[in-house]
């Protein structure tokens, strides 16, 4: 079953099981088809992170305390649902028992389903593999036969583990979730305020408008992912030393830089 078939066939599950609750998401879509993301006005006009949008940035608040990817406190009290097996490891998705597929456990963040700790640099280079590998294991067409409760454990389970890949595949997806799981919000209402930034985003409206060719936007995309990378190293080493302050900043020039992107590709 390949990658954009399980994408496809789990797109109404995730409309309907992954309902925002989170206070930042990001519609970059909607800001450069409105044509309004590089007015001159954007300082007094636009908010610095417009909400609605991209699904898998909808991010379902966590309750309790949220266990780091080595901690196991959830383990000796889950049981199956199905045949009372005990958990014999934490995220406890699939029963190794009965093979029965478990209800959604909100307090497993996304690190942990893919048995990686809670850092902004630990996602590996296999985050697709251990996706399909969960993908086989969950998908709701493998338990297609099985009661209707199973068929609702598979099709959340499955939609849950796209959310968590998505949101930890993505550079700035993964910044503002792991900032959530800390406790960090990101201010919806903020303006963009910063003179130098303000300066940069004009450079590259004028750069992007008047890019003459293809390979002019190509050369200006290739200069974003650059910014892109510096931002996001500047993401980790702030958020490893708990600068928070830096980190936001960085999620804002990230963002900027994202759109820059989405907006080149549209014009490609």
């Amino acid at each position: 079953m390949s990658n954009k078939h399980l994408l496809t066939s789990l797109s109404s599950v995730l409309r309907r099981t992954l309902t925002p609750t989170s206070h930042f998401s990001f519609n970059s879509t909607r800001w450069f088809q409105s044509g309004t993301f590089f007015s001159p006005y954007v300082k007094t006009h636009h908010r610095l992170f417009p909400c609605s949008g991209l699904d898998f940035l909808e991010i379902h608040n966590i309750p309790g305390k949220c266990f780091t990817s080595s901690q196991s406190a959830e383990k000796a009290s889950a049981k199956c649902w199905n045949c009372s097996a005990a958990a014999e490891a934490v995220p406890f998705l699939l029963c190794s028992s009965c093979r029965c597929i478990q209800p959604v456990d909100q307090s497993v963040d996304y690190f942990q389903i893919f048995g990686l700790e809670r850092k902004y640099d630990s996602v590996v280079d296999n985050l697709e593999g251990q996706y399909k590998e969960w993908q086989k294991k969950l998908h709701p067409d493998l338990v297609h036969t099985k009661s209707k409760e199973e068929r609702e454990y598979a099709a959340e389970q499955s939609a849950r583990v796209i959310d968590a890949y998505l949101t930890l595949s993505k550079p700035l997806a993964r910044a503002i979730y792991i900032l959530k799981l800390e406790g960090v919000d990101v201010d919806e209402e903020e303006t963009l305020s910063e003179s130098e930034l303000l300066t940069e985003i004009l450079e590259i409206r004028e750069a992007v408008e008047e890019a003459a060719d293809a390979q002019a936007l190509v050369q200006i995309q290739s200069q974003m992912q650059e910014k892109m990378k510096h931002w996001s190293n500047s993401f980790a080493n702030a958020f490893r030393s708990r600068n928070f302050d830096e980190a936001l900043k960085a999620i804002r020039r990230m963002t900027y830089y994202q759109r820059v992107k989405e907006t080149i590709i549209k014009k490609l």
